[in-house]
């Protein structure tokens, strides 16, 4: 009798799982005979509207910084997996008190492209390999409206009927379709009552914000030719509920070209050969028991004390500061990394921060930055996509937090830590300073060129560092910047006595 009920269930619930797939075929096949994705092969997306540097916040509590992109176009073959993003764009105004990065000097140009598995951006005729960037590219591709239709309708698709979270939509009954993409990105998206596709949503891998929310909403759906297209295109990288920055993209649509004849996409040869290239590390000793630890894009600096090493700044992710870590212990053998010196809280400078946490290092931050770390970089978000260190074995972040000055000493070396006021890079910036060894390590306040590169524009960033050098009165030989390289101090004053003049 047991054997019998086990095979009746087994039975039902073959049967319900199929009446599922059934339904949620049936809903897909509404949605694309209705927007014409089941006669779409390409299509050109024109527009204009903003995007915004992702991580770089002026301020825990603000959003992203945004860019006015006043030429907006995208090319995808559906076919051939392919697609070709360009941008135009120039400094926006939010937020009001700074860009959060360095300003844009007029307009700057953007062209991402897909093809399968590779993926590259253009500068000018030169093809720069993004190896990393394929999958991401390639799922985007599938998070279109017509893209989603298809790649659902060609996978096992489930089905179940919710409230609508598009602003203005609530009330509004829809059905979500769920299928896997690529293999292992589940992919959710909304279909209404009036079979459009207004929401699509997945989780990517994010070092900061583990498996992150990563969707795109439809709205304003016009009849362009043959398909039905949104005008108003509203990307979100991250969840509103964990941090202010969150908003991406936002394009208004003005035209849509179904079908547009695309010419074969040739993929270059230095972009088919690039792979994903290892962790690279390069010491360099600026003083006895100081090393610069770069070979980066983002660098970090180890200090060596008599009973611990302080290390400025885990930039990156963790594959970098593991790697980091691993050959601070090699310089400094046998002596616990106690500090971790942060000097502001934009992802590219605290991506390694949980490696570190790993490791039983204190966070050294300005206090401001303190809650937006415990809420967004170490808050139980899942992270199955890419697990870390902190996430198979998790402890509890211990901080020590700035206000205007802060020392760490063993009674023989000194590291001050001071705050940068003014800055319209970030309001919650330091930077170290070791008073006997005449050292400064500092983030985006400046970026060395290479050597024999002309100098750099004098930008905002480099005349608050240099007011505070002079206020605080610290006697400089050498800087250690985040990005790009050590620096003798004249060669920084030079920059911004010739630019003042």
């Amino acid at each position: 009798m047991a054997k019998r009920l086990l095979v009746l269930f087994a039975v039902l619930a073959l049967m319900v799982g199929t009446a599922a797939a059934q339904d949620a075929r049936a809903v897909l096949q509404a949605a694309a005979k209705n927007i014409g994705a089941d006669t779409l092969k390409t299509i050109q997306i024109t527009g204009t509207g903003m995007n915004a540097a992702f991580g770089q916040s002026y301020s825990p509590d603000t959003d992203w910084p945004r860019f006015d992109v006043t030429s907006y176009t995208k090319t995808i073959d559906y076919d051939n997996r392919s697609s070709r993003e360009q941008i135009a764009r120039r400094q926006g105004n939010y937020p009001p008190q700074g860009g959060g990065g360095t300003p844009l000097q007029g307009e700057q140009q953007q062209h991402f492209v897909v093809s399968g598995n590779y993926a590259w951006n253009m500068q000018g005729t030169t093809a720069n390999p993004a190896p990393a960037a394929a999958e991401v590219r390639q799922l985007d591709i599938w998070l279109t409206p017509h893209g989603f239709l298809k790649a659902a309708l060609a996978a096992n698709p489930t089905a179940y009927t919710t409230m609508s979270q598009v602003p203005g939509q609530t009330g509004r009954r829809v059905t979500v379709i769920s299928f896997t993409a690529l293999g292992k990105y589940k992919v959710n998206g909304a279909i209404n009552d009036q079979n459009l596709v207004e929401h699509v949503q997945t989780w990517v891998a994010n070092p900061v914000l583990g498996d992150m929310l990563y969707e795109t909403r439809y709205t304003g759906y016009k009849t362009f030719g043959s398909v039905k297209f949104p005008t108003d295109i509203h990307s979100h990288q991250g969840d509103v509920r964990l941090n202010p920055g969150h908003n991406s993209m936002e394009i208004t649509v003005t035209n849509v070209q179904p079908n547009v004849p695309v010419a074969a996409m040739t993929v270059p040869d230095t972009v088919r050969q690039a792979t994903i290239q290892p962790v690279r590390v390069e010491s360099q000793k600026m003083a006895d028991g100081v090393w610069y630890v770069g070979g980066a894009g983002a660098n970090s600096v180890a200090v060596e004390f008599r009973d611990f090493t302080a290390v400025v700044e885990g930039p990156t992710d963790e594959e970098r500061s593991i790697a980091v870590i691993n050959e601070v212990y090699r310089l400094i053998p046998k002596k616990p990394i106690r500090f971790l010196v942060n000097t502001h809280p934009h992802f590219d400078h605290a991506g390694g921060l949980r490696a570190y946490v790993a490791e039983g290092a204190t966070i050294v931050t300005h206090e401001r930055n303190r809650q937006f770390y415990e809420k967004v970089f170490f808050a139980p978000s899942p992270r199955t996509l890419q697990p870390d260190r902190l996430a198979v074995y998790p402890r509890a972040p211990v901080f020590e937090t700035v206000n205007q000055k802060y020392a760490l000493t063993d009674g023989t070396r000194v590291m001050e830590l001071h705050y940068v006021p003014g800055l319209a890079h970030n309001q919650n910036m330091l930077i170290a300073y070791l008073p006997k060894e005449r050292i400064v390590v500092e983030g985006d306040l400046y970026n060395p060129p290479a050597p024999g590169a002309p100098a750099p524009t004098l930008n905002a960033n480099n005349k608050t560092f240099m007011d505070t050098v002079q206020r605080l009165k610290l006697d400089i030989a050498q800087i250690a910047s985040i990005h790009g390289r050590t620096a003798p101090w004249d060669e920084f004053v030079k920059v911004v006595g010739r630019q003042n003049n």
